[in-house]
């Protein structure tokens, strides 16, 4: 479990194609506090520690990572959001973040605010894909409050920490975004799916 509070960015270092497979190499500011086997979340995406050598670890993805996420787009040299999995008696300063990624949104427009930016993104809809105003949202790993929404977008405001210190600052419309959205209203969207249509709660 995370809770979208970004620890640093990574940077890519390789990309290595195996099969159906991709491994990503990236260095970190905590490397050498990583183990095998550790799980770290990538811009949202929960990714398993396979190898670490010289100040450097690799992570890998299979095809349905790489066709839910925006892991296909990524190239060496870009910058990845990075959280380590959250220990027991850990303050949640974010909400309950999976590393499991929904879908992918497409930013669509960036406003300065003078002091804050304002974001805009459009994904698919579908109706497990539930944002409110004032709800929790995790967009490239990151927990924010949605702004605005509506049934195949919604908004969030940044503030120039966050600007700085994640790749949201990077982005330009246009660009592919990961997204979890709040489990709770997945699973209150889910019920609500199963009632309307007769069905048993699974």
């Amino acid at each position: 479990m995370f809770t979208g509070i970004i620890e640093g960015m990574g940077r890519l270092e390789h990309i290595a194609q195996e099969d159906t497979n991709v491994h990503f190499t990236l260095s970190a500011p905590f490397v050498d506090e990583l183990h095998i086997d550790q799980s770290v979340a990538h811009d949202g995406v929960c990714l398993t520690v396979v190898a670490i050598e010289g100040g450097r670890y690799t992570v890998t993805a299979i095809a349905e990572t790489l066709e839910r996420t925006n892991l296909k787009s990524w190239i060496v040299g870009g910058k990845v959001n990075l959280e380590r999995c959250t220990r027991v008696g850990d303050r949640l300063d974010g909400h309950i973040v999976q590393g499991h990624v929904d879908t992918t949104a497409i930013l669509g427009s960036v406003i300065d605010l003078n002091g804050s930016w304002k974001l805009s993104f459009r994904h698919e809809t579908s109706p497990e894909f539930m944002t409110v105003p004032k709800g929790s949202i995790t967009i490239n790993g990151i927990s924010l409050t949605v702004v605005d929404s509506s049934a195949g977008g919604f908004s969030v405001a940044i503030i120039p920490y966050t600007w700085e210190h994640t790749n949201l600052g990077q982005l330009k419309p246009g660009v592919p975004v990961n997204i979890e959205f709040d489990i709770v209203g997945k699973y209150v969207a889910r019920m609500w799916s199963q009632a309307q249509a007769g069905e048993p709660e699974a």
